[in-house]
């Protein structure tokens, strides 16, 4: 539910604008907005502070801490950390490249240039050839050696001597001097790798100030809005006054609490107008919590006016993720990891989301369990047939068809029952109908079923193209209607087409998995081998899965987000509700 909210007007005398302002913090409950939002730039060198320490943060997260306690201010250090990141980070780039360089200076070994050098100084001259190895014994020089071999039966010959009475073979070709040497590069190798365990050495110093960082960060936030809130308000004369959004639920208690502090202050509450657009606060249902971990990697925040779509999406979410993945061992898998590894999976993607997981994993078990699914193995007679068979293919499309016509045809109804009793209602009874007739249209395309009129097909198109036209801008003027609803019309017909024939992908992904998986199987079969058997099965399986996860958001995250949504008519033009509150703890330690 998206939780009504209130404007509010707060102001008092000029001398007590701090004093306000820490009563509104301390409250805790107004989201503060600029009364003139270009006269409050922002103070960029507390925000570079504050980046800097969540950044070193999370550079330090998992470092084990070791060594002394550096003496340093928490922004001090966190700069220290990003500093020696950025010189890991190139000191790793130029370790590659060395390490690249050296491979192709295999032929020359442990050669010195130095010591060509001092050879030509005493009148010795040294140079290398490439011949063919049949070649090897016509050459004639004081000193002849092999050095390596090439492509092509060729070979690198060195030839050494005083003056040039030399004999080579015509098609003998130079090849020149590298312009380093391996022990050169070796030993400046080795000075960036021990820049490089010094830098982790120093990480691991630094990050016994991580509590530091972490309460310094919070501190400068804390700081830094109640800056930003005072140069947001508006001082006239000895008045200064500031507005903000509260919800319509505490407003009571927010006046109550406000008289109790003492302070002198008019307070003037309303409800947004039609232009405003209020933050979103969305109280979602304890049990529908875990999908808010998607909405926060996603970084979607529904519109004030739109809609709470966090229990559709629960509900839909799962089943899509388990027809992808299609199996009980994979979700078995998944399952027991997250449950016995739920600390530290609760730390690295967030507890609402790993609980969301978990939720998709006993999903993905149902369905592997009714597809007789397990590890790609089918031990038993299967309720629901997965395979490349016809029946199935075709069972399992209609399936995704239906799926797909009630999901959008709800997202249709849900608008239509807030627009009543608007007649704008019955356009949207109106597609929610005619996606129904276009199930049949995407089932005679794909299925090759009747679409005649002993079918309920033609009447469910016809009757909802005519309340899906009829009704797109109702009003006084008929012909305006009409010809609103009929330039609307076509190009959203063909958008019900595409909508209900996409979930045809859960399918199709989800059959390729179960294909993969058992070829998997027959792969580590064929080799005969247990040890190599085993490798190839854990390997392939964990790929599976891998891209099981991928399917997650590129599918069935998908058939959410845009899908339903844009059948919703959601727009996602909202700002999350985040109230003017204290942020400060106390630092460990102190």
């Amino acid at each position: 539910m998206i939780v009504p909210m209130m404007k509010v007007y707060l102001a008092a005398r000029g001398c007590d604008r701090d004093e306000l302002l820490r009563a509104v913090r301390e409250l805790g409950v107004v989201h503060l907005t600029p009364v003139d939002p270009a006269r409050v730039p922002e103070d960029s060198a507390t925000a570079e502070h504050i980046q800097a320490l969540k950044r070193a943060q999370q550079v330090l997260y998992g470092i084990e801490p070791g060594g002394e306690t550096p003496a340093l201010e928490a922004v001090e250090a966190a700069h220290e950390v990003l500093a020696i990141e950025r010189r890991i980070v190139e000191d790793e780039n130029r370790l590659a490249l060395l390490h690249h360089e050296l491979e192709q200076l295999d032929l020359w070994g442990n050669l010195r240039l130095e010591q060509i050098d001092s050879l030509r100084r005493a009148g010795v001259d040294v140079r290398v050839y490439l011949i063919h190895s049949r070649d090897l014994a016509d050459v004639r020089a004081d000193c002849v050696a092999e050095i390596g071999e090439m492509s092509n039966g060729r070979i690198a010959v060195a030839v050494a001597g005083r003056g040039a009475s030399w004999e080579l073979p015509a098609d003998a070709q130079p090849l020149p001097w590298p312009a380093r040497d391996a022990p050169t590069l070796r030993t400046e190798a080795a000075g960036f790798d021990t820049a490089i365990k010094a830098g982790h050495r120093r990480h691991a110093e630094l990050a016994r100030l991580v509590p530091q960082m972490r309460a310094a960060a919070l501190r400068l936030e804390s700081e830094a809005q109640f800056s930003q809130a005072r140069r947001g308000g508006l001082a006239s004369g000895d008045l200064f006054a500031v507005q903000g959004w509260i919800p319509a639920e505490l407003t009571s208690q927010f006046s109550q609490g406000l008289a109790e502090t003492g302070l002198p202050t008019a307070v003037r509450q309303m409800p947004p107008a039609d232009d405003e657009a209020p933050p979103t606060l969305i109280r979602t249902p304890a049990w529908a919590r875990p999908i808010e971990g998607l909405f926060r990697i996603l970084g979607t925040v529904a519109g004030y006016r739109e809609f709470d779509v966090s229990v559709p999406f629960l509900l839909t979410l799962p089943i899509f993720t388990a027809i992808l993945i299609g199996d009980a061992g994979y979700g078995l898998t998944l399952l027991l990891g997250l449950t016995l590894g739920y600390r530290r999976a609760a730390t690295l993607l967030g507890p609402q989301f790993t609980r969301l997981m978990i939720v998709i994993s006993a999903a993905t078990m149902v369905w592997g369990g009714l597809t007789a699914s397990f590890f790609g193995f089918a031990f038993y007679s299967p309720l629901i047939p997965v395979d490349l068979s016809e029946h199935s293919r075709t069972f399992l499309m209609r399936m995704c068809f239906w799926m797909a016509a009630i999901h959008l045809s709800l997202a249709q109804l849900w608008p239509a029952v807030r627009l009543f009793p608007n007649l704008q209602f019955l356009n949207r009874v109106g597609w929610a109908v005619f996606i129904w007739g276009m199930l049949g249209v995407v089932q005679m395309f794909v299925l090759k079923t009747s679409l005649g009129w002993d079918t309920p097909w033609p009447y469910l198109l016809i009757v909802g193209a005519v309340l899906a036209i009829l009704f797109a801008a109702p009003g006084r003027n008929i012909i305006k209607m009409l010809v609103i609803g009929l330039a609307n019309f076509p190009l959203s017909m063909l958008s019900a087409f595409s909508d209900v024939i996409s979930y045809v992908r859960l399918m199709a992904v989800g059959l390729a998995s179960g294909v993969l998986g058992q070829s998997f199987n027959a792969m580590a079969a064929d080799l005969g081998f247990w040890p190599l058997m085993a490798l190839v099965f854990l390997f392939g399986h964990s790929l599976n899965i891998g891209l099981g996860m991928i399917a997650m958001f590129a599918h069935g995250v998908r058939l959410n987000m845009l899908e339903f949504c844009n059948n919703l008519g959601m727009q996602w033009t909202g700002y999350q509700y985040d109230p003017f509150a204290q942020r400060m703890t106390q630092e460990c330690g102190s």
